[in-house]
Parts: structure tokens; C-alpha cells; sequence
């Protein structure tokens, strides 16, 4: 999809994955491997206090920090195949459209008529009649731009500007093909928030890669406990015995945080030269370096995206807050650009191996969910090899608010130092 105008992430032209960088990353490899113990700089954590999982008062100030506050993903352009094409998204608890306008630019707003609240859009998913998007309840309609276009028995209004009646714009910006949007209009720009994480994929084709697959999961658990799980290596030799640790060493896992609550880690393959067989025959992504080839480099983009990427494409899970013990996951496969007709049928391989791993990542959570609403659950100590947990609850406090915090639920800064540029 190369036709549609948008507004375009413009990162920092401050150097990314350059060979510098690869040599440096591909080091602290090579320590991790050797080393005995924690580095002297490190500190002792505190506990993760147990009521951030538990607590209802502080999951609705949790989520409205970060799903209504903050940047996030929204979809892909390729679900926007033509004018007039439309989603609505409803994870951040407003219902938000998103829509593909005449000019081809990609904008959303809030899916509310401005004359009583019902819905312009009755359906999740589709694509305007007419170029135009009409309230089924008065038949209030609305251009695709968001303008109000018309109003039945107009002469009953007294004043009515329509100009002034748009539906009511939600921020929107795209990063390559990946769509964004943010509630908050006091919010930093996209292209600021996701400084520097996206400094280090950005030589891939972003603006290219096509949208293979899309799952949808509901687990009963909080979603940070489906959030932490991507966020280390440690569990890979329990949970994943014949998938992930027979390919990669998670010994020589490196840790990268950044600001913003970005964090990343770099598992290296297990054997020199080693190919999923699973992708031989697959196209690679223009770009792809042997950070992507010889090791897993997993970022994740605050609050709630896992990109772990591969050289034949980027598997995603992206983890929704429904409820207190309720989360939604999305798992999402982008792929190079392969033309016309259908996708590769290596793609069925390849989604089946990645769910396979999913399935065994989600285990747990159900489990997990009862266990922590014990009276056993006193808190979460962490390990080194754990902290991009610590830094992500670190963010999520800055983002409520300290003050707005309970005392006894508060994480102590403790990574500052730690954070890179």
C-alpha cells in the first residue's frame, strides 16, 4: 500500500542501527554470556507492590494514563484499502474511527454524532456509502474529512452553524504503515514519543510492510501479567523447552532501556549462521542486518506493543486492559511487500509456529490471575535480567502521576542511570 497520504513520523536523523551499533549491541552480548553475577551499578529493586495488579482504584488510573493519554497503536493501512474504508477501535474505552478520507490521508474521531451521541458508524469495520458517513438515528452526515455535510429539517434549528458540528478529532499519525492515535491533546507528538526506540528499526521498510495476519485472544488475567511475560527471557527455558530456548541463548539476553517506558532486549541464536527453516524461501526485509539475523531483537513501544523482529517479517502483540482480571491480545504478523496475489503458503508455517509459542506464553495467565489474588501474593522481587518490568512500572507511575498514587503502591525510580540516549 504506497498510494495513501498521511501524516508521517519524521525520527531524529540521529544514527540508528548503524555498524557502530551493531558492533556495540553485539558485545554486550558477548558479556552477558560471561558474566557471574548482576553488575556492581546495578541496585537492589524494590518489590513491585502487589496492589498494582489487584487494586480496581489504581487500574482505572493506570488506564486512563496510558489509554487515553499517551500514544497507541491504532491498525494498518492495509486495513484502510480505499476511500471511504473504516475501523473503530474501542480499547481505550471511547469509541474512536478511524478512516481513510478522499485526499487519502488517514484521520480519526470520536465515532459520536454531534447532534445526540449515537454512532456515525454502526459497524467495527467497513466502508462509507457515498463518501459520506450518515447517524442512523436523525441522519445527521458527516464528509470523510469530518465535516458536517447536511442536517435533516435544518430549518428547526435556530443558528446552527455546521461548521462548527464536525465530529470531534482524535490525534492520528503513522509510523511506516502502522497507525497511531492519541486522546490527548496536550501530549507530545508522536515522533517524540517513540524517540529513540524507533531509531532502531527504522532502517527497515516500514512504509512497505503488509498486514499477513491478525488473531485475537481474551485471557482472564490482568494485563500486566500478559505485558510481563514478553519482557524477559527468564521464563524461556521453563515454558518454552522445544520452541524458544532450543533456538535462542537467553543467557547472553542484552537490556536496552530507553525513554519514554521503550525497552528492548537482544537474545542471540544459540547456533552461528542458524535459519528459521520455517522462512528458507521467504523474502527478507530490505535492510535487515544480522542483529535481526543472528539474534531476537524483541522492542517493546510503551505501553503495550511487543515487536520481536525477524528478517522475513515482524510478529506483534499488542495487550489490551478490558478489565481489572480481563485482557484482550492482538497478535499481528507484518510482512515485506510480496506483490500481487495472494501471500507465500510459507506464511501458514510461520503463523502456526509463532501461535505455538503464544499459546505457550498465555499458560499461565489464568493461573497466575488466581495466585495473585491470594493473600500469598506479597509483591514482585526482580532480577536483572528482569528490569525492563521495573522501567515499564517506572513510566507507568510518571504517567499517572506520583501524587495520584497510594503510598503504598508507589515505585521508587530506581533505573536512571541505566536508561541510554
Amino acid at each position: 500500500m504506497t498510494l495513501q497520504a498521511r501524516t508521517q513520523v519524521k525520527l531524529a536523523s540521529r544514527p540508528g542501527l548503524d555498524e557502530t551499533t551493531i558492533n556495540e549491541w553485539q558485545a554486550r552480548v558477548d558479556a552477558e554470556r560471561e558474566r557471574k553475577e548482576p553488575p556492581a551499578s546495578f541496585p537492589k529493586l524494590p518489590d513491585i507492590p502487589a496492589g498494582r495488579y489487584t487494586d480496581p482504584a489504581f487500574f482505572e488510573l493506570e488506564r486512563q494514563a496510558l489509554m487515553k493519554r499517551g500514544w497507541i497503536y491504532a491498525g494498518h493501512v492495509d486495513e484502510l484499502p480505499e476511500i471511504g474504508s473504516f475501523f473503530v477501535r474501542r480499547q481505550s474505552g471511547s469509541p474512536v474511527l478511524v478512516i481513510r478520507g478522499e485526499d487519502q490521508i488517514i484521520r480519526a474521531f470520536y465515532n459520536t454524532c454531534r447532534h445526540r451521541g449515537a454512532p456515525v458508524a454502526r459497524v467495527d469495520v467497513g466502508c462509507a456509502a457515498r463518501n459520506s458517513l450518515t447517524c442512523g438515528y436523525h441522519g445527521w452526515t458527516y464528509r470523510l474529512d469530518g465535516t458536517l455535510a447536511s442536517v435533516p429539517d435544518s430549518r428547526d434549528f435556530a443558528g446552527l452553524d455546521l461548521s462548527c458540528r464536525g465530529l470531534v478529532t482524535v490525534r492520528c499519525e503513522l509510523l511506516g504503515n502502522f497507525i497511531f492515535v492519541c486522546e490527548n491533546a496536550d501530549a507530545e507528538s508522536l515522533d517524540i514519543f517513540l524517540e529513540p526506540v524507533a531509531r532502531y528499526f527504522r532502517h527497515l521498510p516500514l512504509d512497505e510492510l503488509r498486514l499477513v495476519h491478525r488473531r485475537i485472544i481474551e485471557l482472564d488475567g490482568n494485563y500486566k501479567v500478559v505485558l510481563e511475560n514478553f519482557l524477559e527471557a527468564y521464563h524461556f527455558r521453563l515454558l518454552h523447552q522445544q520452541t524458544t530456548h532450543r533456538v535462542f541463548d537467553a543467557t547472553g539476553t542484552s537490556v536496552h532501556l530507553w525513554q519514554n517506558g521503550h525497552s528492548m532486549m537482544l537474545t542471540p541464536n544459540r547456533r552461528a549462521n542458524w535459519v528459521d527453516p520455517g522462512t528458507i524461501g521467504m523474502p527478507e526485509m530490505a535492510g535487515a542486518t544480522t542483529i535481526e539475523r543472528d539474534n531476537n531483537p524483541s522492542y517493546s513501544v510503551f505501553p503495550n506493543l511487543i515487536l520481536p523482529i525477524a528478517p522475513s517479517g515482524i510478529p506483534c502483540v499488542a495487550i489490551w486492559p478490558l478489565s481489572l482480571g480481563r485482557t484482550q491480545m492482538e497478535v499481528l504478523w507484518f510482512a515485506p511487500d510480496w506483490g500481487g496475489g495472494p501471500r507465500d503458503p510459507l506464511w501458514e508455517m510461520r503463523i502456526a509456529n509463532f501461535d505455538r509459542i503464544i499459546d505457550e506464553d498465555v499458560t499461565f495467565v489464568a493461573p497466575i490471575q488466581a495466585s495473585i489474588c491470594s493473600p500469598g501474593f506479597k509483591g514482585v522481587p526482580l532480577s536483572y535480567q528482569e528490569r525492563r518490568i521495573y522501567h515499564w512500572h517506572e513510566e507507568l507511575d510518571q504517567r499517572i502521576g506520583i501524587d495520584r498514587i497510594a503510598e503504598q503502591l508507589r515505585v521508587k525510580p530506581m533505573l536512571g542511570t541505566l536508561i541510554e540516549n
